[in-house]
Formats: structure tokens, C-alpha cells, sequence
């Protein structure tokens, strides 16, 4: 039974989002660029259009995930698989200083 509920809030959830974050995004603009720059003002349409090219271009509009994503991974590897993900990525991409062998070369 609760699961049901999801398809009836999920979609009125999203529209209320884009309803809400169209109007921040367009009060925002009109309140600030305007007189800042000298730009137009925008519409709704125009502001929600804004609000979802950030979200294309700057991935999630939400925080980050929990745990860290690739460093997570990283923290799960032996100190030999670490290792060899070294090795892998010095000879695909060279060392950029990475290594020292104690000798400092003159410039």
C-alpha cells in the first residue's frame, strides 16, 4: 500500500520542484542581473530553461552522495592493488614528478 502513494507523490513532487525552482531562478535573475549588468529580464519559461541547462551542465541539483564515489573505491583497495593502479596509470600517462630519486635536477 505505501508503495502506491510513490506514484501519486512522485509526480507532484516534481512538479511542485520545477514550479518552485522556476520562480527562485526568475526572481532571482530579475532581482539581481538587471541591475548588475544591465540584462533583460527573464520569464518563467526562461528561468526553468536556465534551470535545467545548470542541471546538465553541473550534474545533480542535489548535495553530494554519501561515502565519496571513486574514494571509496580507492579506500577498498590492497595496498598491491593500489600498486599496480600506479603502475597502470604511470604508463599510460608518465610519472609528473610523482617518483623523486633524491636528486634535484638544475633548471
Amino acid at each position: 500500500m505505501k508503495r502506491k502513494w510513490i506514484f501519486v507523490l512522485a509526480p507532484i513532487g516534481i512538479v511542485v520542484f520545477m514550479i518552485v525552482g522556476g520562480e527562485v531562478v526568475m526572481h532571482l535573475w530579475n532581482w539581481l542581473l538587471p541591475a548588475m549588468f544591465g540584462w533583460r529580464q527573464v520569464t518563467f519559461w526562461q528561468a526553468l530553461g536556465l534551470l535545467v541547462l545548470c542541471r546538465i551542465l553541473f550534474g545533480r541539483l542535489g548535495g553530494h552522495r554519501p561515502g565519496g564515489g571513486r574514494w571509496r573505491g580507492w579506500q577498498r583497495m590492497t595496498p598491491e592493488e593500489r600498486e599496480k593502479f600506479r603502475q597502470g596509470m604511470r604508463s599510460r600517462c608518465g610519472d609528473f614528478g610523482g617518483s623523486t630519486s633524491g636528486t634535484k635536477e638544475s633548471a
